[in-house]
């Protein structure tokens, strides 16, 4: 994927909401002209209305005002005046009302494209980029991130064109009635904006501590709820609450900081504020007394003057939130950066039917020393294959490399199907292939009826084929005996469930739908031995030509196996059928001998 700028970035989320943005920001410049126009109206009554003054006022107003009869007939009729100053109003309240509601709807729009488009690409890449990654943080970036970037987007960068417009306008208004008083309120905006300058780099530098922070905060609590029976069962709940605490505490004093900052410079921002406001006023009034103005342009002058102090402290807060919103950016940014599963041009697709070939295999994982060496044997088409060794040697790594959830280094070997190379393979045709149960079963927080048929396709007769493949599993009876059946939620990574329940499920998942490879990754370690010869017994009684790999421990689940290969320390220690490893001496002999000797002591 081609690393976006953070500028692409948002105009890739932009898309499909860019039109009520600029719905909003037009009714955005309309109230600012509407706002533009009350004084001017107020000036014109005060000075030429009331007063005689000479009518100063634009072509256009000016034809308006000779239309309903001149000044005269206003002094007359001042209720004209009222339904003017009514009419602008009800204008501004009509743009403000677009504003709002077009703000908002491209403000949801966003966030919906922001989650989508986070969560695709999330869903695309790598298995090895998950494993580097905190859950916790990551939802803290979908979540908090997404937020800040929406309230920016929408709070901030709709208003820009109102600020700046209302800034302009605002300041020609104004030099127009008096220069000497335009001067004195332009000082404080030099003022007001080298503070936010000042100030942006602190704000910035606390937002991300505060905002990584949040992304630890987050992982705790979610490393908490996941993994609460083992807190239990520990009884660590008193440390696991200090330990929450204390990164809490951290995060606390992290804003407490911050609005330090902030208040410091909202504080000046208001000092400088209010003395030009007084300044403004009390010279005003002078230059009133002096003549120098008209009490019209006087009142107008104080109004634009409270427009434009609007305007300058917006600006200021744009930085400011600028600061936030670059960060929550470039947290996004990070993700979106990272670089999605590819497969090869011209990708295939092949039968996935044939012997399974590991030749000469070597691999390590990132930063690791190297764990597989020069491996190679091969899975003949329709057989089953039995993987021992002990923890570490690399047994689930071999199928981890055999479903591409990582890719091996050029030069490293190569996995072949059928002849073919995997990695010429699409990913998705190969994994859809390979039917596979993981050595620690995750399941869902819906029912088991949702879990077990979760591969299955629509028009698929579900319940019998779910049926048959937990009876397999042999799980049916266990579901019957609960009292919602298959309906029954099994809670959160199926906490409600046992380990050996858990394990059940996941084969039955694996078997709902054919596909000619299965890989059981210690998939029955959590069931009893009686358990694991009657599921052993039910897969091996199945009517298809799937290749099979079992990885376990147990060599009752492995000696059925058409070949048996034992790993140690990453390389082949061994391999052969069952009778010809018991022949002879090794690690899977002294296994076998260490689980009957330890069986012959259950019955004895």
């Amino acid at each position: 994927m081609k690393k976006q700028s953070k500028s692409q970035l948002i105009l890739t989320f932009l898309r499909g909401c860019r039109r009520y943005f600029a719905l909003s920001i037009f009714c955005a410049v309309g109230v600012t002209l509407t706002d533009l126009l009350s004084p001017q109206i107020v000036r014109f009554a005060v000075d030429s209305v009331f007063g005689r003054e000479p009518v100063d006022l634009p072509v256009p107003a000016l034809a308006l005002v000779e239309a309903v009869g001149g000044v005269p007939y206003l002094r007359e009729h001042l209720w004209l005046i009222a339904a003017a100053v009514v009419t602008v109003s009800v204008f501004a309240l009509l743009f403000q009302y677009g504003f709002q509601v077009f703000n908002a709807m491209g403000a949801e729009h966003l966030v919906r494209s922001m989650r989508d488009t986070i969560f695709a690409h999330i869903e695309r890449l790598p298995f090895a980029w998950h494993m580097k990654q905190q859950t916790g943080d990551i939802i803290q970036r979908c979540t908090s991130d997404v937020d800040m970037l929406k309230r920016f987007m929408s709070d901030q960068m709709t208003s820009l064109f109102k600020t700046v417009l209302l800034l302009v306008l605002s300041l020609t208004f104004m030099c127009s009635m008096n220069l000497k008083l335009s001067i004195i309120a332009m000082v404080s905006i030099p003022l007001i904006l080298c503070a936010s300058v000042f100030f942006h780099r602190r704000i910035r530098r606390g937002f991300t501590e505060c905002d990584e922070n949040e992304g630890k905060l987050s992982a705790i609590a979610q490393e908490n709820l996941t993994g609460v029976r083992v807190v239990r069962a520990f009884g660590r709940e008193a440390y696991e609450r200090e330990r929450f605490s204390q990164q809490n505490q951290h995060y606390t004093s992290l804003w407490m900081k911050l609005n330090l900052v902030f208040s410091g410079y909202w504080g000046a921002a208001d000092l400088v504020s209010g003395l030009q406001v007084m300044l403004i006023v009390t010279l005003g009034a002078v230059f009133c007394v002096k003549g120098e103005m008209t009490a019209g342009n006087y009142l107008a002058f104080i109004s634009y003057n409270a427009m434009l102090t609007w305007p300058v402290r917006h600006l200021g807060r744009m930085l400011s939130e600028m600061s936030k919103a670059g960060v929550s950016l470039g947290r996004i940014a990070e993700i979106m950066s990272a670089e999605p599963e590819r497969d090869v041009e011209g990708a295939q697709e092949p039968p996935l039917d044939g012997d399974i070939v590991f030749e000469h295999v070597s691999f390590g994982y990132d930063g690791t020393p190297e764990l597989l060496h020069d491996i190679s044997f091969t899975v003949p088409a329709g057989g089953t294959l039995g993987i021992l060794g002990g923890t570490g040697s690399g047994k689930s790594t071999l199928v981890y490399l055999l479903c591409r959830l990582y890719d091996l280094a050029p030069d490293s070997g190569r996995i072949t199907i059928g002849g073919v190379d995997i990695a010429e393979m699409s990913a998705a045709h190969l994994r859809r292939g390979i039917g596979m149960v993981m050595q620690e079963p995750f399941l869902f927080a819906r029912t088991l009826r949702e879990n077990i048929g979760i591969a299955l396709e629509e028009g698929t007769d579900k319940d019998s084929v779910i049926r048959a493949a937990a009876e397999t599993a042999s799980l049916h009876d266990t579901i019957e005996g609960f009292t919602d059946g298959y309906d029954t939620l099994v809670g959160e990574r199926g906490v409600t469930l046992s380990g050996g329940q858990k394990q059940r499920a996941a084969i039955a998942r694996a078997l709902v739908r054919p596909t000619p490879i299965l890989v059981f990754d210690d998939a029955l370690s959590a069931v009893d031995t009686e358990t694991d010869a009657r599921i052993t017994a039910a897969l091996a009684a199945r009517k298809d030509d799937s290749t099979r790999i079992y990885i376990s421990h147990r060599i009752t689940t492995l000696m059925h196996c058409d070949r048996i290969l034992v790993l140690e320390g990453g390389r082949i220690a061994q391999y052969g059928s069952h009778a010809e490893l018991i022949a002879r001496e090794g690690l899977y002999r002294d296994i076998y001998r260490i689980q009957t000797d330890r069986s012959e002591e259950v019955e004895a």
